[in-house]
């Protein structure tokens, strides 16, 4: 098994966690068999794999998308336990994701163990029964087969895989599932010990827990609740009960019940879990979150669609308010001045933080042995930005174990053992991480894992201003980074761009575009924009515009290779510096697309340009300069995005010979090797010239968004932008006997950009998106 890589995989449970495992293995290019119960009470003649069937089609309509392209589920073959489990004989690795009853699993796997084929893995998707348990009474193969996977939901999104196995399970199973997971879904994989709730959960539930107790005792408005449990420690702004909405109010008792039957009587989860009437009384009347009547938070659609809140003390609805919590401005940022802080909310930040830091210490050697797989399944698992021990670092281990004491709270042996010292530190240009020995350990990255936060300790940018640097990882290849707000593009990033490549050309062989940021880049600052046009700049945002298009072509035309590696949003002008480099290694949740139409814009670097070569060049379309221009037209105005890398291929974005990456955290190791197998006999590309159908075509472009416009689907200024739009597609002023230039194509870009940001409509755009974050349809 750990000589053979894992080539077809099966999941058995076609619920929500286990379609969306199946979607997701989908996702990696390996084919999955699906597999539910036949639907009780069928009729004669009816669908036997019915459920799983109807699972597949439920998800590829769901939103967020469980496929990263809908002809993935091409690769989901489904059936039935009773007809169709021979279809695991030639499967590497079988999932089993059934309701949480022992008895039921157990009798599946008896019926696995007939059928699979030697040396297959087993796992579960459980995180309430213990492995040992799962296994009792089964074959001793069977056992050395099987672990636990603990997916989190939605699959394709939550990058946490949390991994156990049992004393009998073989070594080889577990890396060949592990290696499976890293490299083609994408996970991050975290050895757990086989106790109850894992690490995520375990924790997570007491987090969740102790928020909701603490805030019914000291009767904290939820909204306030939510502003301090939530971004001063690095949490979604959803803080806990806008969460609780969102996964359901209906799980919280079944969670409970099962850490609270699982866990020792000493456990501290049993000082929290008490029953509260009024959540009870909510999930009994359909009030379960976002997926029933409303929940903590609702919107009141008799009255107007008002957002409202519940009042924790009364139990009833009131008009939900903004967060009136002083001691946020009052702690300026600093967490333990927060936790200290003589008031009703600094109370509740402690008796909710403090508590639940105290629980992630009392973990270590119990739930897993290292701090640092802790906070990874924190961060992963849950979405916060640290994990609890970087945030015991943030707020000082003596003066927070000072406090556990004072509190009269347990201090776990491992906060001890960093009495005097932090959890983390940075020694020799290494990261390391303080053991349950009180040694510090040297954090070891995945082999191929290349992170530019560990280059950033040992070494100094070769270039550098406010908004970008230029970093050397290697073998002669250079990362190009941005670092301004959201990895907006101003003339600081443009400008280092442009010197970069010129450095490059000189010293280096190749160039990487790539940063860490949770978003690539969200496209040209706005606020620069909208400042140049309220003081009438007009040639300051026209040299913006034509320095973007001249530093984008000389990217393009660099003599060596340039490669971009996107994650998160890739936008507007952000977009287009992908399609100007000679690659792109995307990570596969890349969401890309010139989306200047929303803010009363067209893409002025070479976006449009760009798309055209591409579909003029991979596009299957039919012969003629109409059919490209059409399809660029649609996608250009309609602001249209690419949900994952996957769609940008389909979106010609990316090329067909582009890559794309599963897992983030090889994202830079990936691009950086594209770029090195390049180079050998590199050339840049030739200048491309168009035929394009001119004036005619903008009249037949015009004529269908006018159709649009008198259905009330395209607005009075949609029409403006659009026409623009179709004048650069177009080619301008010229017919198919004469050839359009690459040149011709930006100079249009320039001036139909130049003209729209001098009208009201645009600029009225841009000032409600940098206003609200939402296109205004003016």
């Amino acid at each position: 098994m750990s000589n053979s890589p894992i080539k077809k995989v099966a999941v058995i449970g076609a619920g929500v966690m286990g379609a969306g495992i199946a979607a997701h293995v989908a996702n990696s290019g390996t084919p999955v068999v699906l597999l539910d119960i036949v639907p009780p009470n069928l009729p004669e003649g009816g669908d036997r794999s019915a459920i799983a069937k109807g699972a597949v089609e439920k998800l590829l309509k769901a939103d967020p998308a469980a496929f990263m392209s809908k002809s993935a589920a091409r690769l989901v073959t489904t059936g039935n336990i009773e007809d169709d489990l021979a279809l695991l004989a030639d499967c590497d690795w079988i999932v089993e994701a059934i309701i949480e009853r022992l008895d039921l699993k157990q009798a599946l796997y008896a019926k696995i163990d007939a059928v699979r084929k030697p040396g297959s893995a087993v796992s579960s998707n459980t995180s309430t029964i213990p492995l040992d348990k799962l296994v009792s009474g089964l074959s001793p193969k069977f056992a050395e087969d099987f672990l636990v996977t603990h997916f989190f939901n939605p699959p394709r999104y939550m990058r946490l895989l949390e991994v156990v196995a049992g004393a009998k399970t073989r070594p080889e199973a577990v890396a060949a599932v592990s290696h499976f997971a890293d490299h083609r879904l994408g996970k991050s994989v975290v050895a757990c010990k086989d106790r109850p709730g894992f690490i995520a959960n375990r924790l997570g539930v007491m987090w969740l827990q102790a928020a909701v107790v603490e805030a019914f005792d000291l009767n904290v408005a939820i909204e306030d609740a939510d502003a301090i449990i939530g971004r001063p420690f690095g949490i979604p702004k959803t803080g806990v009960f806008g969460l609780l909405d969102l996964v359901g109010l209906d799980l919280m008792p079944h969670v409970n019940a099962s850490l609270a039957g699982a866990l020792p009587a000493d456990d501290m989860f049993h000082v929290m879990n008490r029953p509260a009437p009024l959540i009870e009384r909510m999930i009994a009347d359909g009030y379960t979150g976002r997926k029933g009547k409303g929940g903590f938070y609702r919107l009141n659609r008799e009255k107007g669609k008002v957002k409202e809140a519940m009042d924790l003390a009364s139990g009833t609805y009131r008009t939900q308010r903004k967060a009136d919590v002083p001691a946020l401005g009052e702690a300026r940022k600093s967490l333990g001045k927060l936790l200290d802080h003589d008031s009703l909310h600094g109370r509740y930040a402690w008796n909710v933080m403090g508590r639940t830091l105290a629980y992630a210490a009392l973990l270590v050697g119990d739930a897993a042995d290292e701090v640092d797989s802790i906070d990874e399944a924190m961060r992963l698992g849950y979405n916060w930005k640290k994990g609890p021990f970087e945030l015991i670092d943030e707020i000082g281990v003596d003066g927070f174990v000072s406090r556990l004491e004072k509190a009269g709270l347990p201090v776990a042996p491992i906060l001890k053992a960093a009495a005097g010292k932090s959890f983390y530190r940075i020694e020799n240009g290494k990261r390391q991480v303080l053991g349950l020995d009180g040694a510090y350990r040297d954090m070891m990255r995945p082999e191929g894992v290349i992170m530019l936060s560990d280059i950033k300790l040992n070494a100094q940018p070769i270039l550098k201003n406010g908004s970008a640097s230029l970093w050397d990882i290697g073998d002669g290849v250079v990362c190009f980074e941005f670092t301004s707000k959201m990895n907006s593009l101003d003339p600081d990033i443009i400008a280092l761009l442009g010197k970069s490549i010129a450095l490059v050309k000189k010293s280096y062989k190749a160039m990487v575009v790539y940063n860490e940021g949770s978003q690539f880049s969200v496209g040209a600052n706005l606020g620069l924009a909208l400042f140049a046009a309220n003081i009438a700049a007009w040639p300051e945002i026209e040299n913006l515009v034509a320095s973007g298009q001249s530093t984008y072509k000389a990217l393009r035309y660099a003599p060596f290779p340039t490669v971009a590696a996107p994650s998160g949003m890739a936008l507007g002008g952000g977009c287009e510096i992908l399609m100007h480099c000679s690659a792109i290694q995307a990570h596969a949740e890349t969401y890309t697309g010139l989306v200047e139409v929303g803010v009363g814009l067209l893409p002025g670097w070479g976006g449009c340009k760009e798309l055209l070569r591409r579909w003029t060049a991979y596009g299957r379309l039919p012969r003629g300069p109409m059919p490209a221009v059409a399809k660029v037209f649609e996608m250009v105005s309609t602001a249209q995005v690419a949900k994952s890398a996957a769609e940008a291929k389909e979106m010609m974005i990316m090329a067909p010979t582009d890559g794309i990456t599963m897992n983030r955290y090889r994202l830079l190791a990936d691009a950086k090797a594209k770029a090195l197998s390049m180079l050998e006999g590199y050339q840049p590309p030739e200048a491309p010239t168009f035929v394009l159908p001119g004036l005619s075509a903008r009249s037949g472009l015009n004529m269908a968004v006018a159709g649009f416009a008198r259905l009330g689907k395209a607005t009075p200024h949609d029409v403006v932008v659009s026409d623009e739009v179709a004048g650069v597609l177009s080619g301008g002023d010229t017919d198919v006997t004469t050839p359009v230039t690459e040149d011709r194509l930006y100079e249009l870009e320039r001036e139909g950009f130049m003209r729209l940001v001098r009208t009201a409509g645009s600029l009225a755009r841009v000032e409600h998106m940098l206003e609200t974050g939402k296109p205004l349809r003016n």
